[in-house]
């Protein structure tokens, strides 16, 4: 799987939903083996089993600019559990149900990544696409 915007997180930016800017985005670091990504079904994070989201946080300084979702690259503090070979975006709305799914990242420089109790940054890409583009 190459790196890819959900679907129906598409349409949640199209339809107002998801404010990248203003509302608390989140990454999660997954383990592959406990979560298959399907980008045309998968709506809400309650998709993704609880299992296979090992760490997350949310992002900071985040920015758009023609369409391009950029943030600062984020530091996942003391992370344990499975290895993790993927990186989930979502809004997060304050509980699992309703926090819309955004990004599946699977392509990116520091993955998969084995958690040894330390912190894990992930340093987004600073290329023309930066997190991703609309």
């Amino acid at each position: 799987m190459a790196n890819a915007l959900y679907n129906k997180g598409r349409n949640a930016f199209l339809t107002k939903a998801i404010d990248w800017v203003n509302d608390t985005i989140r990454v999660y670091l997954i383990d592959t083996d406990d979560y298959t990504v399907d980008l045309a079904n998968h709506q809400y994070l309650s998709s993704v089993a609880a299992g296979a989201r090992v760490a997350y946080q949310a992002l900071a300084s985040k920015t758009a600019v023609d369409g391009v979702a950029d943030a600062a690259d984020t530091v996942l503090s003391s992370v344990s559990g499975d290895p993790c070979e993927a990186l989930i975006l979502c809004m997060w709305s304050g509980v699992d149900t309703s926090s819309p799914l955004i990004a599946y990242i699977d392509t990116a420089t520091g993955l998969p990544v084995i958690p040894n109790g330390g912190d894990i940054t992930v340093t987004w890409d600073n290329g023309a696409n930066k997190i991703f583009k609309l």
